[in-house]
């Protein structure tokens, strides 16, 4: 899909040494217009954006969204400001809900009032299909939400709360964009925190036993990186009538883990029987989206199916790990 923007369109990428941020950084620079990656490095790594610095389209800022100096001066002069700046993880969040709220809530308000002080256009954030919490229902649709379940999807919510009210107050155009488990090239395999298909991946690479908390059954809509690169980019262009909306962004599909697993050992080459163990606290059983509100007002059209994805995506890390 074709998205095209004014000459001289400068854009701020919040997080932008991350997996989501520094896909976005170099689709931006591909299509030849400025953008600066602001990013404390802190979850970030350098090596992500490090092909960027010849660039002369291309600016990093390090620096903290806790800090609204910062924020003002990174947002001066931009355009649009594409959020990604967050800690991720629902278990960490569990262990650590006070700087949760610090970082996520408080430094994603400090961007939006910042974007809002300079004139910004768009604020584009992350949010994320954990604000559904534990709301039963396939697929997951817009104004259908539960009980959050983890302090990392509380700050979600509150940041969909404060977007709504920025637009309404002062007429920031927000629009939220809800990740459904989004994986693909530069997502981190390392750690305790590392999402399970990069952490599968590197483990069988290396004929790891990988583990699979609960009993593989549960299910999720795997997004490819570059369904959520497309959806940004149309989050920028939306009408007026997006404004201070949340949408959810995915493929629209349900795959259940166990089954990735054996997909990627199959593609592998490797026979690992994996060690299976209780479920994590705050995750959910079954996730799986309604993508038809993003597609009416965003135009949203996912190019990249599981299967094309995951295939990209092994390939990508069979030559880069």
């Amino acid at each position: 899909m074709q998205i095209k923007f004014p000459q001289e369109t400068v854009f701020l990428v919040t997080g932008g040494a991350g997996f989501i941020g520094s896909n976005l950084c170099e689709a931006i620079l591909r299509m030849r217009h400025k953008v600066r990656c602001l990013d404390d490095l802190s979850t970030g790594q350098q090596a992500n954006v490090d092909e960027f610095l010849d660039n002369p389209n291309y600016t990093f800022i390090r620096g903290d969204i806790k800090d609204l100096d910062t924020c003002r001066s990174a947002c001066e002069g931009v355009d649009y400001v594409l959020h990604q700046a967050a800690w991720g993880s629902v278990p960490r969040s569990i262990e650590m809900p006070l700087f949760y709220e610090h970082n996520n809530v408080l430094g994603t308000l400090n961007m939006m009032q910042a974007a809002r002080e300079k004139g910004v256009k768009k604020f584009v954030y992350a949010s994320s299909s954990s604000v559904y919490g534990d709301e039963p229902n396939l697929p997951k649709r817009e104004g259908r939400e539960g009980n959050v379940l983890s302090p990392y999807a509380l700050t979600k919510k509150s940041n969909e709360e404060y977007a709504r009210l920025y637009t309404r107050l002062y007429g920031l155009e927000t629009i939220g964009l809800r990740y459904f488990n989004v994986f693909g090239r530069r997502q981190n395999p390392d750690g305790a925190y590392a999402a399970v298909i990069p952490k599968f991946i590197r483990q069988l690479l290396n004929d790891e036993v990988p583990t699979i908390h609960g009993d593989g059954q549960q299910s999720r809509d795997f997004t490819y990186i570059d369904n959520v690169i497309q959806a940004n980019l149309l989050a920028c262009l939306a009408p007026k009538e997006a404004a201070g909306e949340a949408f959810n962004i995915a493929f629209g599909g349900r795959e259940y883990l166990i089954d990735i697993y054996h997909i990627l050992c199959r593609t592998l080459g490797k026979n690992i029987e994996p060690n299976f163990t209780s479920d994590r606290p705050g995750d959910i059983k079954h996730s799986n989206a309604d993508i038809s509100k993003a597609r009416e007002l965003l135009g949203y059209n996912p190019e990249w199916s599981f299967e094309r994805g995951i295939e990209e995506a092994i390939a990508w890390y069979r030559a880069n790990l």
